[in-house]
């Protein structure tokens, strides 16, 4: 049970109501966001833009999510993302070798393998050895770098907010998050 309580989503009200109104599922993350007010809307637009807007190819990006899940303990996301990422193209092979920690597994290909790297010192260490940056760097551009490293940080962020709140698992909702995620930048 989580530590704090749910908001219940037909209390809500003002710009947060209409934008949980606007959710095709009421995800218990978001009614644990919803006591922070005045960020809910922001980091569901931010939220938005890497989930719908990003240059990183959403199966990169989905890596990364649950990467991030598996090297904070963010089951939440985990359980969460999963889906995504299959519906995204992600296989089932690298969904498998991410949840084993296996970054170095044969089912990435070098481009993959070289982001994961990236990110796994980003996430463990904040700062990444040139050497790594240069191997991502030369399969990335530099948009892509910086979306990487957005993704991450909102991602752990994400993890921190849902274990620190012992937040109940919902059950996954699939891609429908991933679609609606398309017109939280109006919200």
């Amino acid at each position: 049970m989580a530590r704090l309580p749910l908001i219940d989503p037909e209390v809500m009200t003002g710009d947060v109501g209409k934008a949980m109104a606007s959710l095709p599922v009421k995800l218990n993350i978001f009614r644990m966001m919803a006591h922070a007010e005045t960020c809910m809307i922001p980091q569901m637009r931010l939220g938005g833009a890497i989930l719908a807007k990003q240059e990183l190819s959403h199966a990169m990006r989905e890596m990364l999510i649950l990467l991030v899940a598996k090297l904070e303990g963010g089951e939440y996301e985990w359980k969460q993302h999963v889906p995504i990422a299959l519906g995204v193209g992600v296989t089932q092979a690298q969904v498998d070798a991410l949840e084993a920690g296996f970054i170095a597994a044969p089912a990435f290909n070098d481009a993959e393998r070289a982001m994961l790297a990236f990110a796994t010192q980003s996430i463990e260490s904040v700062r990444i050895d040139q050497a790594v940056f240069d191997t991502a760097h030369a399969h990335f551009s530099d948009r892509e770098i910086v979306e990487a490293i957005l993704a991450i940080g909102f991602y752990m962020t994400m993890a921190r907010l849902t274990e620190a709140t012992e937040t109940d698992l919902d059950p996954a909702a699939g891609m429908s998050v991933f679609e609606n995620a398309k017109g939280w930048d109006r919200k």
